[in-house]
């Protein structure tokens, strides 16, 4: 079995933490964690990136090195923002699906993929901590899985669990 700590950044401002960000993000790494991780990885975004260095020290970790796993990470953040935008505030995957169907069906393909890679490229028994963005962290389990998961919170996650080439969720505790 492989584990993946699928989380959602914390509070931010552009693409960087804000001071209650870094101090969410510090107390999910005093009571949130379930180290060790074989790998730590970001969307690439400098908000997921900054969550996982306070994560990662947190877990005692700083000499792992954060990955990029860009595949996690939309090119067309506008036009989600849009369609979420339209769905109405807190609109789950379903809300945004009817306003554009075609983006959320094309974009969990994409990011359940990127995911699987992640997933498959541990070891045996390992885990993986990454963190990315909503409502993508949402498509990407559904691309995976084919299970809606809630609309994240943030510094929110799911467990995502790979047995044998199936896939799981749990919730995070």
């Amino acid at each position: 079995m492989r584990y993946v700590e699928l989380r959602r950044h914390t509070d931010n401002e552009g693409d960087r933490l804000t001071p209650k960000g870094m101090a969410d993000a510090q107390m999910i790494g005093r009571d949130g964690l379930h180290p060790p991780y074989a790998a730590l990885v970001s969307t690439g975004a400098a908000r997921a990136t900054q969550m996982l260095e306070i994560l990662r020290h947190a877990a005692r970790q700083d000499d792992t090195p954060i990955t990029v796993a860009a595949g996690l990470r939309s090119l067309v953040e506008d036009r989600w923002r849009q369609a979420a935008k339209a769905a109405g505030k807190g609109a789950d995957l379903d809300a945004i699906r009817a306003v554009d169907t075609d983006l959320v069906e094309r974009e969990s393909f994409l990011l359940g993929s990127a995911l699987r890679e992640v997933a498959e490229g541990l070891p045996e028994g390992a885990r993986a901590l990454v963190v990315g963005h909503s409502p993508t962290n949402e498509a990407a389990v559904l691309g995976l899985t084919g299970q809606l998961v809630p609309p994240l919170g943030k510094g929110e996650g799911v467990l995502l669990i790979e047995d044998g080439g199936d896939y799981r969720l749990e919730p995070l505790d």
